[in-house]
């Protein structure tokens, strides 16, 4: 399941937005607090980004330059409809803009697309849990910013726990037999 991030003061569209999304089949982020937002992205991990342009503390132009400074995660920006709102943000490292109003269904085929666009080669690649992403390719794993590199032995556990999502093994087991910290945090994510 993709999660997608709403970045949007306005409660009534956030609501909307998140039902929708919801609705067809997306993990949805949607945080109220906009003082610490750039923290809130950072450890929150997500697939696709909606982001307003007026927002309150940091406006959304603000919020795209900075989320573009250590990640590649899909960007659409939201605003009126104005020509300059849609070249700044694509100047700024967004990857789409939608103009308020849109169509819904519009929206969902931008962000469809986005995500297959984005993702399509990648997804066999990367297994997520939550905040959890274990990379088969790099053998890494990482949770809220933070990455650690696996054995082979590792992988192979974690791999088959994440396509499985179920707990073949007791939390102490798991601790004896592989003897890492990355497993207890492994484990809570999945209880």
């Amino acid at each position: 399941m993709k999660r997608i991030l709403i970045i949007e003061d306005t409660d009534t569209i956030r609501e909307e937005l998140t039902k929708l999304l919801t609705r067809y089949g997306y993990e949805v982020l949607a945080p109220t607090d906009f003082e610490n937002i750039l923290e809130y992205v950072k450890e929150n991990n997500s697939d696709l980004i909606l982001l307003d342009i007026n927002l309150p503390y940091f406006d959304g132009y603000h919020i795209c330059r900075e989320i573009r400074k250590d990640s590649n995660v899909p960007i659409i920006v939201t605003s009126r409809d104005s020509d300059m709102d849609e070249i700044m943000s694509m100047n700024l490292g967004a990857d789409d803009f939608i103009t308020k109003p849109y169509n819904t269904q519009v929206l969902l085929a931008r962000i469809a697309s986005l995500l297959k666009r984005t993702y399509s080669l990648s997804e066999q690649e990367v297994l997520t849990h939550g905040d959890l992403k274990l990379n088969l390719s790099n053998g890494t794993i990482s949770c809220r910013g933070k990455e650690e590199e696996l054995t082979k032995n590792e992988l192979k556990i974690l791999s088959h726990l994440l396509k499985t999502k179920e707990m073949l093994f007791q939390g102490k087991i798991l601790w004896i037999i592989c003897g890492t910290q990355i497993f207890l945090l492994m484990i809570t994510h999945f209880q």
